[in-house]
């Protein structure tokens, strides 16, 4: 067959595309429309007094999500259950009882008292054509792109009432369309933005662009998550940042490595966090490497980076005894990943480093946290002992 489509525009409401289409071999024939407009900022609803058969004929533009109900047969054409349709109010009717013959005959074999009941409602509707006693006629889209015609236009049609309305969450969500379950929040809002601000790169000094992203990670707490390309260099880094205060207590996370996917575990180390490897007898001190949001394998390589750029260690100034021992060492860290079993072991005195758990919420049987109070010299290096957060203010007034 041949589907024609036509944008139109209808008097005194708004374009829509008009699909028709046609079959030569059996003779169907079949018209819907589309809305050619965006989705209106707030629903309507027509409300017709049928009170002649002038009435009938009133053009009908129904939107796929629009209901139509007379409320005389309590009888409803639910949202989604017919395709977008121009017609007219006897159209509507017409498919209406088009729709419910359709499984009569079947009915009448394997349910005689159910087919009763629509034959009688079936003829309710036809009555209804005649209008021989007025009826309502409500046309309900929360789109706002359904119509119903008013032949006295622009005059008001005494008969006819539209209303506009806001729509609810539900029909929003059904339309889908972006549902605001709670006034809008300046924190939540963050969540859900990347913030850019301007800077210059690390290592040429160029202008650059850094993104921030507030990240909340399962089962811990949000992070800021900074990244910074230069375009000019072709330089990348990244850097993450505790988005909570200090933890009362400090951190010990222990994983022994016993199988390559433990390289996939993601991992938040802060910048106060230390890492070490027992049995490589290897350990990194807080501060080194900045804060990292990576997997277990990102940071093993950023170490090992970090041991093979360092023109100190395997450079030209090197020793021999000293480039051999390092290079044993980047081996031994290369069957880390897979080959051997290790134990890798955070300690962050700010408690805001992160091992995940691959089982949560249950317990891991390879991960173990520990709690423990930080020494004087650890609250010394986090700048505690010096911070003061309560009753800071009448001191202050009286030094005045």
């Amino acid at each position: 067959g041949v589907t024609r489509l036509l944008l139109t525009r209808i008097p005194f409401f708004k374009e829509i595309i008009v699909s028709s289409f046609s079959c030569d071999s059996c003779c169907w024939s079949n018209t819907e429309i589309q809305s050619a407009g965006r989705i209106q900022e707030q629903g309507v609803r027509y409300t017709l007094a049928v009170t002649s058969r002038q009435d009938m004929n009133r053009e009908v533009v129904k939107t796929d999500c629009a209901s139509a109900r007379i409320p005389e047969l309590d009888f409803e054409i639910p949202a989604f259950s017919q395709k977008g349709v121009l017609t007219t109010i006897e159209g509507i009717i017409d498919r209406a009882v088009a729709g419910l013959e359709q499984d009569q005959p079947a009915r009448r074999v394997t349910d005689k008292e159910v087919a009763r009941k629509i034959d009688e409602f079936i003829g309710k509707l036809r009555q209804l054509k005649e209008v021989n006693s007025p009826f309502t006629f409500i046309l309900d889209d929360p789109s706002g792109n359904s119509f119903v015609e008013n032949p006295h236009a622009p005059q008001r049609d005494e008969a006819l009432g539209v209303a506009h309305y806001r729509r609810s969450p539900q029909q929003s969500a059904m339309l889908g369309l972006e549902v605001d379950a709670k006034p809008p929040d300046a924190a939540e809002d963050l969540r859900d933005e990347v913030l850019q601000f301007n800077t210059n790169c690390p290592e040429c000094n160029a202008p650059a662009s850094t993104n921030m992203k507030l990240v909340q990670i399962p089962h811990f707490k949000e992070v800021i998550i900074m990244a910074t390309n230069c375009d000019s260099c072709g330089h990348r880094t990244n850097e993450v940042k505790s988005g909570g205060a200090i933890e009362p207590r400090g951190t010990r996370i222990t994983l022994r490595i016993t199988d390559p996917s433990d390289m996939t575990r993601d991992i938040l180390k802060s910048e106060t966090c230390s890492v070490e490897i027992p049995e490589l007898e290897f350990e990194l001190g807080m501060g080194a490497l900045g804060g990292k949001f990576t997997t277990l394998e990102g940071l093993l390589k950023d170490i090992r980076d970090l041991v093979e750029k360092n023109p100190f260690t395997l450079g030209d100034s090197s020793t021999p005894s000293r480039t051999g021992k390092l290079q044993e060492f980047i081996g031994k860290l290369q069957d880390v990943k897979g080959k051997t079993q290790a134990h890798f072991i955070m300690d962050d005195p700010a408690g805001n480093s992160y091992l995940q758990n691959v089982y949560a919420p249950e317990e891991d049987p390879e991960l173990r946290v520990q709690r423990y109070e930080r020494t004087f010299q650890q609250n010394e290096e986090l700048g505690l002992n010096d911070m003061k957060t309560e009753g800071y203010e009448p001191e202050a007034a009286s030094g005045r």
